[in-house]
């Protein structure tokens, strides 16, 4: 038993019981953008979430022990994505990186944006020429110190 094995169960319980990230998210109380990373093994669960998820998933105490175990997180299978939805991330990274860069450099200064203090936001936009996925991300800048 391991990591995998039990996102690999939640996946399979949410397909045969029909679920959706959504409501998931709502009875573990979080976003459902976060309950999605957690339930696919990149989030630590706290004891009281993995008892939620335990009952939505059918998880025994071991496979609840398991969600509260520290990830090993960014761990997509190849260095450049395969997957077509992932690889268009890959994608926008690969030409607007050194844009969205420039533009928090100049907004911000010498820092990064963290990938810590963050929250996410995935919206269906209706629009008549087809709807749009309207993603936000927020994370909190953290300036390089001076030592």
């Amino acid at each position: 038993m391991n990591r995998n094995d039990v996102t690999e169960k939640i996946i399979g319980t949410k397909v045969s019981k029909g679920l959706q990230w959504h409501d998931i998210a709502t009875q573990v109380g979080q976003s459902k953008e976060w309950t999605t990373a957690l339930c696919l093994g990149q989030m630590t669960a706290s004891p009281e979430q993995a008892q939620v998820l335990g009952r939505i998933f059918d998880l025994t105490d071991e496979e609840q022990k398991w969600l509260q175990v520290v990830p090993y997180k960014g761990s997509l299978p190849t260095p450049v994505p395969t997957d077509p939805l992932i690889y268009r991330w890959y994608e926008i990274v690969s030409v607007y990186g050194s844009t969205i860069k420039e533009l928090i450099h100049e907004e911000f200064g010498d820092g990064i944006m963290s990938a810590i203090d963050f929250s996410m936001d995935i919206q269906r936009q209706a629009d008549p020429k087809g709807d749009r996925v309207n993603v936000v991300l927020s994370g909190k800048f953290l300036p390089y110190k001076q030592y």
